[in-house]
């Protein structure tokens, strides 16, 4: 075999090897300290916050990330509190209105039973006396199965849920100790950010130190670009929400635009989520006129979503529309909802790496330094 070739298939595998055992050693490492990455990502997106106490307010670095630290708390303290506040208000009035309404789908049930059920089962039944034995039995036999099916499935159904409580009340001493350690990792990592900068600087050789600095740069600015895209996203979809129920005249309206439009955050499900049974129960009590409006209402919202959503993100991030809407479906098929995050996700990174020629470099280093690269 030709050296040269030989020479770089080694390089190529030596390349793939070290990309994999990169991969599982930070997927290991970051099952134990994923505490602190949390901690790492908190201080670098409210770094800009703290510098700026430190250069305006002449705050030393330590007060100036505590300072930032408390002011983010209670921002995220406030706006929960607020929600609960709107949630419990608006519980205290689904409370007196639910039991009315509960009590008109039971009759609604017992009249749909009574006037098309009860009749179709009559004639199934008279069918069923005419046929032959042997059919009979076939048909037995698989309402049989399919009530056995249903029953174990609800069951296990039924057995998973109550099963996952005790995993679900011990994570909670589990979040608490993660949000501490967290927090605690936030602080100190933030308060010697530079010199932790330093320090890797130091570490890094030249070359590598000069590619960091522009997959760091490019990933900074796609993360915040990302984090206000979908702010945008959110805050577009609950305005149309609250000046649709507005406009229907619905009791609440930005209670349920609140709820909505944080619930919208959920991929996939999104709005469809509050708005689908809504509006199935707004049909079936008689409501037709809301069930319809209800129902222009989740169209708009779902087709301005789908529109704007490739739009907005690749102009928050810096990607080109249509493989922001590749990497959007490509990540759906893939790996179900949470494709719909990952997808740009990856996007952003492969994009950001091949801008500091992280992949020209590669070939390179697979090509050998004697031979001549196509530019």
């Amino acid at each position: 075999m030709n050296p040269v070739y030989l020479y770089r298939t080694f390089r190529f595998i030596l390349v793939i090897g070290a990309i994999v055992a990169g991969a599982l050693a930070l997927f290991y490492v970051s099952k134990v300290t994923y505490p602190f990455i949390i901690g790492f990502l908190i201080a670098f997106m409210m770094n800009p916050l703290v510098n700026f106490f430190e250069s305006k307010a002449k705050m030393p670095r330590a007060l100036a990330v505590l300072v930032a630290l408390i002011m983010i708390i209670s921002v995220f303290a406030g706006l929960i509190t607020l929600l609960v506040v709107e949630i419990a208000s608006g519980a205290e009035y689904l409370a007196r209105v639910v039991p009315d309404h509960l009590v008109t789908l039971i009759d609604y049930i017992e009249h749909f039973f009574a006037a098309q059920i009860i009749p179709l089962y009559n004639q199934l039944a008279g069918l069923f006396q005419n046929l032959e034995a042997g059919q009979q039995d076939t048909i037995m036999d698989n309402i049989q199965n399919v009530g056995a099916t249903i029953g174990t499935t609800a069951g296990n159904f039924i057995k998973n849920l109550f099963g996952n409580i005790p995993n679900i009340i011990s994570w909670l001493p589990n979040a608490a100790t993660v949000l501490i350690f967290s927090l605690l990792g936030t602080f100190f990592i933030s308060k010697d950010w530079y010199r932790l900068s330093a320090m890797g600087n130091r570490i890094m050789p030249n070359r590598a130190r000069t590619s960091s600095k522009t997959v760091f740069a490019d990933l900074k600015k796609a993360l915040f670009g990302f984090v206000k895209a979908q702010a945008t996203l959110i805050s577009i979809t609950t305005v149309i929400i609250l000046i649709g129920l507005l406009i229907l005249r619905v009791d609440y309206a930005i209670t349920i635009a609140l709820v909505t439009g944080i619930v919208d955050i959920i991929p996939y499900l999104g709005t469809g989520a509050v708005f689908v049974p809504w509006i199935i129960y707004e049909a079936i009590t008689g409501e037709m006129s809301t069930a319809i409006g209800l129902g222009i209402l989740y169209v708009v919202v779902l087709v301005q979503r789908q529109v704007m959503e490739p739009k907005i993100l690749s102009s928050s991030i810096g990607l080109d529309p249509l493989a922001t809407l590749i990497a959007l479906f490509v990540g759906f098929k893939t790996i179900g909802f949470l494709g719909l995050i990952v997808g740009p996700v990856v996007l952003v990174i492969f994009n950001t790496l091949q801008r500091a020629n992280v992949f020209r470099d590669l070939w390179i280093f697979i090509k050998g330094k004697n031979e001549e690269i196509i530019k």
